[in-house]
């Protein structure tokens, strides 16, 4: 197939092209190439992905609507992936009109061309952290997204609601993954598990906040690009209400769209996910114990039960084997 993805210099969208390119698909990735973070290891990503012919690479922002329509209709994508977004949920306390323009106008700016010209999938990634302040656990994908506590959270559920008014509107078939604590090598530097793993090798303290009382459904980034990939054969259709079954569960009863959790479905202490740190790399951390910070949850899991029965597929690395697949990765990296 051809495969258009955005952020494929980014964490998530680099594993899910290189496997892309590995079954043998044509894939165009489009990236910012933002300074969020270090650029020169999202040129890194990309130099690998160009090894292949398979690939190729577009700079763009998506705000920028004549470039990103100029990439689109030269490339007609059968299959569009849409990761690129701004993300993090602290800096969007610091620098929110970042989300508004990458997240809500990039976006609004992709829908636009699918509307003129739509691809037979759209798979557009958003976030656990849509659930909010939802205590009900695990979280499933028909359980109410009404109280976001971050802008980033605010601008993932906008995004999902514009794409169902797209799909309702323009019969654009779309699936909405919702990703739960990505980790992996690879990383992103403002990642948890990357400043945990950098402080502990350098002999600086980590700042553990709610003092380490804190749940999150930790899933290996390979697993998630597993996922998306394989969801992209269950292309949604309009059902008819009368008629939907269980197996319905997820799609929308006014137009072809579903939303689908990725997660590993095993919610995992903090301090147990420091612990398998600390085991990877032979060393004690130095643990700084600090309050709950605005916008953070105590705790976050998923119901993966529509994944599996859509895809036939569970994420199930575990912490420890993941952990340690990136403490290996960074070593590697970083020579140490």
């Amino acid at each position: 197939m051809r495969v258009l993805v955005t952020g494929t210099a980014g964490f998530i969208g680099f594993h899910v092209a290189r496997q892309l390119i590995a079954a043998g698909h044509d894939v165009v990735g489009v990236d910012g190439l933002t300074p969020y973070y270090d650029v020169k290891l999202k040129q890194r990503r990309h130099g690998i992905l160009l090894q292949s012919p398979n690939f190729s690479a577009r700079e763009l922002m998506l705000e920028d609507a004549p470039a990103l329509t100029r990439v689109y209709e030269e490339h007609c994508p059968e299959v569009v992936i849409h990761l690129a977004a701004q993300a993090g949920v602290r800096y969007s306390l610091e620098n929110p009109r970042a989300y508004i323009d990458a997240n809500v106008v990039g976006t609004f700016n992709l829908l636009e061309l699918m509307r003129a010209s739509a691809p037979r999938h759209f798979l557009i990634a958003s976030t656990s952290s849509v659930y909010g302040a939802n205590t009900k656990m695990p979280f499933a994908e028909n359980d109410r997204t009404d109280h976001p506590l971050t802008l980033y959270a605010a601008t993932k559920k906008a995004t999902e609601a514009m794409a169902h008014c797209y799909a309702h509107l323009w019969n654009l078939p779309t699936t909405v993954v919702r990703f739960f604590s990505a980790y992996g090598p690879w990383g992103r530097p403002d990642m948890a598990l990357f400043k945990f793993t950098k402080a502990i090798l350098e002999g600086s303290p980590i700042d553990v906040y709610n003092h380490g009382e804190m749940d999150r459904d930790f899933t290996y980034v390979d697993d998630i690009a597993t996922s998306i990939i394989l969801l992209i054969d269950g292309v949604p259709i309009k059902p008819v209400p009368p008629d939907m079954t269980d197996e319905d569960l997820g799609l929308s009863p006014a137009a072809p769209y579903r939303v689908v959790n990725i997660g590993n479905g095993q919610p995992v202490r903090l301090l147990t996910f420091i612990e398998a740190i600390e085991k990877s790399i032979g060393k004690p951390a130095q643990r700084n114990y600090l309050p709950m910070q605005p916008g953070d949850v105590p705790a976050t899991y998923a119901d993966t039960t529509l994944l599996q029965r859509l895809t036939g597929f569970r994420p199930s690395t575990s912490v420890s084997r993941g952990v340690a697949e990136f403490v290996a990765w960074y070593r590697d990296y970083y020579g140490i």
